[in-house]
């Protein structure tokens, strides 16, 4: 398992066990991990995102606090919204974020997230852009409303 991963996995399971939202200190996480700081700002900008269902706020200073807050809404509602944010066109890697945020929710079973990776993906979606792009938008909409 990459460093990465580790510490994703780590703050994902702080995260749970304080009730969806905990406030870290940078520095004092790089040294739990021996990595540098800019690792803990990696992790954080890229698998803490609002796309991916949380809200991070950071303070700089005195080590650089960050609070994640994972964003608690119900099915429906979230789901309306992600059809609305999809827009006409989204990338494979934003469909596959918003597909596995599905599944953290426990809105869909761990086969329902293979099908619908397979769904969005560039090798079955072989046309050019940005039809590309705009067929995988329809296609994940229409997965997300058939949910609700």
């Amino acid at each position: 398992m990459k460093i990465s991963d580790i510490i994703e996995k780590f703050l994902k399971e702080l995260i749970k066990d304080t009730d969806g939202a905990i406030e870290i200190q940078r520095n004092e996480l790089a040294n739990y991990f021996k990595c540098v700081p800019s690792q803990i700002n990696y992790v954080i900008s890229t698998r803490f995102t609002a796309e991916k269902g949380y809200i991070v706020e950071s303070r700089r200073g005195g080590g650089g606090h960050i609070k994640i807050k994972r964003i608690e809404i119900n099915q429906s509602n979230y789901l309306m919204h992600i059809v609305n944010s999809i827009g006409n066109a989204i990338t494979q890697q934003s469909a596959e974020a918003f597909i596995n945020n599905f599944y953290d929710y426990e809105m869909i079973t761990e086969r329902e997230v293979k099908i619908m990776h397979s769904v969005v993906s560039d090798k079955i979606l072989n046309i050019p852009q940005p039809m590309r792009d705009q067929l995988r938008a329809n296609l994940l909409k229409h997965m997300v409303l058939s949910l609700i």
